[in-house]
């Protein structure tokens, strides 16, 4: 929906929408079974739910694109992602509350595991502990110093695990450069080369920090190389309250997903270090906010390392929970992903991703599962993600008649 069509239809209502996003959803069959995750996984409360809602498949970005995580979000809070894109280094940065001036550039880094002839055998270096990869951040601040200077300030911060943010501060930076991360094992990291006049001092900047992470990193084991991508300055979003008249709030482990809820105008709630932490802080604040977003990562986590069963029981595991998000009693619930990430490809794809609409107001089928096949037979068909919101708005009450 047109972002200025939605300031003029949203009307103020008491409901409730909670939008769960199980990260990378979406699978593909298994070569022996036949059957994708989720046609594996024993989902009895999903199943039941489905059964009552109305079911699709969203497309996150455009048919035949693979969507990052940015994109695949922005898309379900109603944001159009080819108008509004936004950078990974961004989102990691302002997750973790680091205050992102507007000279900045941020970048999101991996710890990698390099081997002995300097090819990339690990993008995500086993994913060492959140408490190991703040060691190694301490051991990089020496770096930062030797490499700061001719106006360019630089900071390390830990985010997550094997990810980190780099941040360049000062005039004249670029965030059109090339990423050193060639998002693939057994091969070296790329070199940062500039993409427009104007970048070359970025790209020198960055290629003398990665040169110099190199020396301090060669005696780790795992983490002994350093991966950047997704270099961007702090974008502008149009905020949710103003647009759609939501107070939102956001419930989310991992701080890219923070980042990203901030954008867009959402208050980002304490997560705690389980989906049943989130669940109780929405549960705390429930009367404080009208929208929330929960953020649900294993099941991308297990689809990214290839490991389908790994991935049919993390779903699993979020079914379990369902009955604890029902006792919320939204008016609106949906659950969906923000892009597909089979098992079988190790990786995001561009597949469309099952989608739940739980309303008072729904078409449904009785016999209903919660999988692709049952998503893609149903009363919403196959449509865009950005249609998620205007949905939602709609089963709640909260969009007023267009036209006379």
């Amino acid at each position: 929906m047109d972002l200025e069509l939605a300031r003029q239809l949203q009307r103020p209502a008491e409901s409730k929408i909670l939008l769960l996003v199980a990260d990378g959803l979406g699978g593909l069959p298994h070569p022996d079974s036949g059957r994708s995750e989720l046609e594996t996984a024993q989902t009895p409360h999903l199943d039941g739910l489905a059964a009552r809602s109305a079911l699709g498949l969203t497309v996150p970005v455009g048919s035949g694109i693979t969507p990052g995580s940015g994109p695949g979000h922005l898309a379900l809070f109603g944001y159009d992602p080819f108008r509004f894109q936004v950078g990974r280094g961004a989102l990691e940065a302002l997750g973790i509350d680091f205050a992102l001036g507007p000279d900045d550039v941020a970048a999101r880094g991996n710890f990698c595991t390099l081997d002995a002839t300097g090819r990339i055998s690990d993008r995500r270096a086993g994913r060492i502990a959140t408490e190991r990869s703040r060691r190694i951040v301490e051991r990089l601040r020496a770096v930062e110093a030797g490499i700061a200077g001719q106006g360019v300030e630089l900071f390390v911060e830990p985010v997550r695990e094997h990810r980190f943010v780099l941040v360049l501060r000062g005039e004249g930076l670029s965030d059109v450069v090339t990423e050193t991360d060639p998002q693939r094992t057994d091969v070296p990291p790329l070199r940062c080369e500039p993409m427009a006049p104007g970048g070359e001092r970025t790209a020198d900047v960055v290629n003398r920090f990665v040169g110099a992470a190199a020396e301090v990193l060669a005696s780790e084991e795992q983490a002994n190389g350093i991966l950047l991508r997704g270099f961007a300055r702090r974008p502008s979003l149009p905020a949710m309250a103003d647009v759609w008249g939501l107070r939102p709030a956001s419930c989310a482990l991992y701080p890219m997903y923070r980042g990203l809820a901030t954008l867009a105008g959402m208050t980002a709630l304490a997560a705690g270090a389980t989906f049943q932490d989130q669940i109780a802080s929405v549960r705390e604040h429930w009367d404080r906010f009208d929208f929330f977003f929960m953020h649900y990562k294993d099941t991308d986590a297990a689809g990214e390392d290839g490991d389908f069963p790994a991935k049919v029981s993390r779903i699993e595991e979020l079914d379990a929970q369902i009955p604890a998000l029902l006792d919320l009693d939204p008016d609106v619930l949906m659950v969906s992903g923000d892009h597909s990430t089979p098992a079988a490809m190790g990786a995001h794809s561009w597949h469309p991703v099952p989608f739940l609409l739980s309303a008072r107001w729904v078409r449904h089928q009785p016999d209903a599962r919660f999988d692709e096949g049952h998503c893609a037979q149903g009363a919403l068909g196959t449509f865009p993600a950005t249609e998620a919101l205007p949905l939602a708005m709609a089963h709640a009450g909260r969009l007023a008649k267009y036209g006379a």
